[in-house]
């Protein structure tokens, strides 16, 4: 009987452990390549101006919390621009047309959505991707795209409670990329992803969507 309890201990015990190895490691997901990714990819048409760029009620495009402190004496009380201080403003302030590369949903915290995923080739067999965050979202989606492997991940910086930096592993999940346009320079993907959960181990955080980038060259 107590050779029966020490086995049984020592089966539980190795599965336990098994366990916890596998919680604190990333899951390699291995890339489903397609000669053409379907679906629709219609948001790559849609456009922002950069955060805090909007048009005010005299038809001027202005910026408002993220102004360069230069264009602090370039408008009146009302908020319009100077008509001598136009050409300037706009040198100042960027009111390029950024053209969205991700449609995407997730279960996130402090996500209020992005329309924008930074796309980077940082070696001759890696690729970098990770979500833009912005005001109220604070949950990025980071993808290490390395030869035919995809290691997902969640990253939180939260404004409340510990200023912390939090890392949420995959535990599944699939992500097929057209392979064609890959070797162009593009990524065209289509992706679904569950990540583990400390907080809530029986409701999985997920992030899953569409992405359409140019893959840019990391700056040295």
């Amino acid at each position: 009987m107590i050779k029966l309890f020490i086995y049984a201990f020592l089966i539980i015990f190795c599965f336990s452990g098994s366990s916890i190895i596998e919680k604190n490691e990333n899951l390699e997901i291995k890339i489903n390549w397609q000669k053409n990714v379907s679906g629709d990819f219609s948001f790559a048409k849609d456009w922002d101006y950069p955060e805090g760029v909007y048009r005010n009620d005299f038809g001027q495009l202005s910026c408002d919390g993220f102004c360069p402190q230069e264009t602090d004496g370039m408008k009146d009380e009302n908020g319009k621009i100077f008509k001598d201080s136009l050409a300037r403003f706009y040198q100042l302030v960027d009111t390029t047309h950024l053209f969205h590369s991700i449609k995407s949903k997730t279960n996130s915290y402090e996500w209020s959505g992005t329309n924008f995923i930074t796309v980077k080739k940082i070696s001759s067999d890696t690729i970098y991707c990770s979500t833009n965050k912005n005001a109220a979202t604070h949950s990025s989606l980071i993808l290490k795209i390395i030869k035919n492997k995809c290691v997902p991940e969640i990253e939180l910086n939260s404004i409340s409670g510990s200023a912390k930096k939090q890392i949420y592993v995959c535990k599944k999940g699939y992500i097929k990329i057209d392979k064609i346009l890959w070797n162009n320079g593009i990524l065209k993907a289509k992706f679904d992803f569950v990540f583990e959960h400390p907080e809530n181990p029986n409701k999985p955080l997920f992030w899953k969507g569409k992405i359409y980038s140019q893959i840019n060259q990391n700056e040295k």
